[in-house]
């Protein structure tokens, strides 16, 4: 069965009052819309529809465009948003997800998909744990058994020919609907709900951007490591070497080997994240073996280390501080070479480099010092 998912972010957010639209608003230091596009990026999911605005439409798609998403211009109501996007939907089964619930956890999308597997439909709902009543002109009408009220969220999945039908039905009858389920309960059926869970938020005030809410998820299989490298000024060459790329210099960099610090700390950084020892265990400066050594060659058998622990690189970040020598020139042909060496396309690699502006140990130009970050994911 192939899974298509709608996810609506055509919506202007003004109750959130940031000026713009909530979903483009920072959330855990990148636009929130992010987050909740990243949490249907895993298997099982073969097409992503992403509605937007026409002023949100260049942002939007930016956003989707590493994720290889579908962007469609909405309308002026949610409803007309996921039609449109209903007629790009090319799935068995579609999933209806709001951009502002970015909090959504894996667990939540395979449940609707195995219940709209099993029933045709799935909306994702918590039981309420205050009394609900009904209210009418500020008389409270009804007080309903609080066993039998849930909060609806999203997502809402569905067999996509019955939503495309029931859409279609609906096109004519004036209701104005803000909920999938409606919908389908108004054209094909009953629909049916599984379990969500209390953390999956809607963003809609400002307040609810600055609330102790559960940090996104990490990605599943996935870790990070941080790894670090310091190496003086005192050799006899007249070249450093670094990310594997000799780089003209009035002094090499005093160590063991050949005192590569970048591919040191990624080294360290790929240790760290497979949860094993720093390079000084495997490669210890007492071992003539190691005297010279090539760090690339290193390197191979660090990331033959990690591969042993069911890892490998997702993607890698370097820092480097150094006074000397200029490095901007050689950042691309550094990158191009990480890239290779760790079998990742070059996207997947960034080296920045920068001084300490005559501060410290390095800002005195007495050595230099590089800073590596890495994700890897099992295999």
């Amino acid at each position: 069965m192939k899974v298509s998912v709608i996810i609506c972010a055509a919506g202007t957010g003004e109750r959130a009052g940031f000026g713009i639209n909530k979903l483009l608003a920072p959330l855990g230091g990148a636009p929130a819309l992010y987050h909740t596009l990243k949490k249907f990026d895993i298997s099982g999911i073969d097409e992503v529809i992403v509605t937007s605005s026409a002023a949100d439409y260049k942002e939007i798609k930016a956003l989707c465009a590493p994720l290889g998403y579908e962007v469609v211009l909405g309308g002026k109501t949610r409803y007309l948003g996921v039609r449109k996007a209903l007629a790009k939907v090319t799935g068995d089964i579609v999933l209806i997800h709001d951009g502002a619930r970015p909090y959504v956890t894996e667990k939540i999308i395979r449940d609707c998909i195995d219940t709209v597997n099993t029933y045709g439909s799935a909306v994702c709902a918590t039981p309420v744990t205050d009394t609900m009543a009904t209210v009418y002109y500020g008389v409270i009408t009804d007080v309903p058994k609080r066993e039998t009220v849930y909060a609806v969220q999203t997502p809402q999945g569905f067999r996509t020919d019955d939503l495309k039908k029931a859409y279609e039905l609906a096109s004519d009858d004036g209701i104005a609907y803000t909920d999938d389920s409606a919908v389908y309960a108004n054209y094909i059926g009953l629909p049916h709900i599984f379990e969500g869970d209390r953390h999956n938020l809607k963003l809609t005030y400002r307040e609810d951007f600055l609330k102790d809410l559960p940090a996104p998820a990490p990605v599943d299989g996935c870790r990070t490591g941080i790894g670090a490298d310091t190496h003086a000024f005192g050799g006899l060459n007249d070249f450093v070497v670094l990310s594997g790329v000799k780089i003209p210099c009035d002094s090499s960099l005093v160590a063991h080997s050949d005192g590569d610090v970048v591919l040191h700390a990624v080294m360290d950084a790929m240790l760290s994240a497979a949860g094993l020892k720093d390079i000084g265990h495997y490669f210890p400066d007492s071992d003539r073996r190691y005297k010279g050594a090539n760090s690339a060659k290193l390197l191979e058998e660090v990331l033959a280390l990690v591969r042993g622990k069911g890892l490998a690189p997702v993607n890698v970040s370097v820092t480097i501080q150094a006074e000397k020598p200029k490095l901007a020139p050689y950042i691309d042909e550094m990158v191009a070479t990480l890239a290779k060496l760790c079998g990742l396309d070059e996207s997947r690699v960034a080296i920045a480099a920068g001084t300490c502006e005559r501060l410290g140990f390095v800002g005195e130009g007495l050595g230099i010092t590089a800073y590596s970050a890495v994700m890897m994911k099992e295999i």
